[in-house]
């Protein structure tokens, strides 16, 4: 045999057996796995691969982008009140981390609004959240959250990735890495963004996105007005059967492709041709608002399309009805730095009916009890005045949580009198994550992903279950 000969065998072994073992260890370990009850690495491609009994089947959260101020949402201090126009106790803020009012005088701002009791829980809320009390009893609020991140996008970075560096995996990129999806026609994960109510944040897409995940677990953000996806549609003379034949070629291209390299990302691109083709049906089905009946219509006080997060609620019911596994709401207009008597006013306007109604139509369709519904922005405001407003605060701040598993009617956490720090239960957005996952039949600390030499999760090397406010 001469030396081309023999290189050419060798190439040809390994090749042989670089393949067959990449299948078969890929079996084996997917047995191993499904024996032990345990598939981390294999969740995405498996699906529903819990640890234990999951209460819930989806999460939706509506994130209000900004930093709603917890003391005139769901923390009331009376002795804020009381104290109007002091001067905030030093013993308060000395060497604590402001944002913008870092060396300025600091006087108190009393609460802007009233404070009323709601649902027979007695919850108190603010008045300008009336049908939000009106569901005081199917939410539990949690008054002592608290973050690491003052600024906006780094916050909204550690919310949505337990992590203050950019680029790691979303939550919802991790849901769906660890259960799937149950649509087959629609992503996974879908984002939706509405505006309106004091300074629009943006929004940036790496909130959503995939990270050192697969690309096919990213959130795919749809359009809130207009055509949700764009080109949807086919050109003119292009046909449903032309189409498909020309997805069936690239696909075959790709996975001629991915056979030499082995490339995952190659398999994602063939998943998501396949998905965008299938959307070309979905999407319109989805968006045929016409069809729900005047009475929800008027529920949720929208006009379906219009991009307004009343629109987006009644969106975001339909997306769960049709098997989408994490939906996200954002609306950008709370931060709140000035006029934030007027801009809250008009903001809780354009929320407080949309969030209620969502709750309630989840309910009636006995929706929610599959479905775990967390309300809240990426910090807090300060007790102290700025301007005629409140700055950024992140030693605490208030978020609720809906649906199943979830203790309604419940309050955890406390604030000292000022709302200024937390006195009870201090929960951090870790604790958030691993409920969350808890609640969907995944133990947070065993659902890993490895990259770089080390094995990563959602909550890093923290996180404990918020036990107080589970059913």
């Amino acid at each position: 045999m001469t030396p081309d000969e023999k290189f050419r065998t060798e190439i040809s072994r390994r090749t042989f057996l670089r393949r067959s073992l990449t299948s078969l260890g890929a079996l084996a370990f997917g047995d191993l796995l499904a024996a032990d009850g345990v598939s981390e690495a294999w969740k995405g491609i498996l699906g529903d691969a819990v640890h234990h009994a999951p209460k819930i089947k989806r999460v939706i959260h509506l994130c209000m982008a900004g930093g709603p101020t917890h003391l005139e949402t769901f923390d009331y201090k009376p002795e804020l009140e009381r104290l109007h126009q002091q001067d905030m106790p030093e013993s308060f803020t000395k060497g604590q981390q402001l944002a913008q009012l870092q060396g300025k005088e600091l006087k108190i701002m009393g609460p802007n609004f009233s404070f009323s009791r709601y649902g027979k829980s007695g919850m108190m809320i603010c008045d300008l959240f009336p049908h939000i009390g009106s569901i005081a009893d199917d939410i539990a609020v949690i008054r002592s959250m608290y973050t690491e991140q003052i600024n906006h996008d780094p916050a909204h970075t550690f919310m949505n990735t337990g992590s203050i560096i950019p680029g790691r995996p979303s939550m919802g990129a991790w849901i769906l890495y660890g259960l799937g999806s149950f649509s087959a026609n629609l992503p996974g994960y879908v984002v939706l963004t509405s505006v309106g109510g004091g300074q629009g944040q943006p929004i940036a897409a790496r909130q959503w996105h995939n990270g050192f995940l697969p690309s096919r677990f990213q959130g795919v953000r749809l359009q809130s007005k207009g055509d949700p996806v764009y080109y949807v549609s086919n050109p003119d003379g292009i046909g449903p059967e032309s189409q498909g034949d020309l997805i069936e070629t690239v696909n075959d291209l790709n996975n001629q492709l991915m056979a030499e390299n082995h490339d995952r990302e190659i398999a994602a691109r063939i998943a998501q041709y396949e998905l965008a083709y299938k959307m070309q049906t979905s999407v319109p089905e989805l968006t045929e608002f016409d069809k729900e009946p005047q009475h929800i219509l008027d529920l949720y006080g929208c006009t379906p399309g219009d991009g307004s997060f009343a629109s987006n609620c009644l969106m975001a019911r339909r997306l769960a009805e049709r098997g989408v596994r994490f939906i996200q709401l954002y609306h950008r207009g709370w931060d709140h730095h000035n006029q934030i008597k007027e801009n809250l006013s008009f903001v809780a306007g354009l929320v407080d009916r949309a969030t209620a109604a969502l709750i309630k139509d989840l309910k009636m369709r006995g929706m929610l009890d599959e479905t775990l519904v967390i309300w809240g922005g990426e910090f807090g405001r300060t007790p102290m005045a700025q301007r005629d407003g409140r700055d950024h605060h992140i030693k605490a701040f208030s978020i609720f949580l809906a649906g199943g598993g979830i203790k309604g009617g419940t309050v955890y956490g406390a604030t000292d009198d000022l709302g200024y720090a937390i006195t009870e239960n201090p929960t951090s957005v870790h604790d958030l994550h691993a409920t969350m996952l808890h609640l969907l039949g995944i133990d947070h600390t065993r659902l890993t992903y490895r990259f770089q030499g080390r094995h990563f999760r959602l909550t890093d090397v923290h996180g404990r279950l918020i036990k107080g406010v589970l059913a």
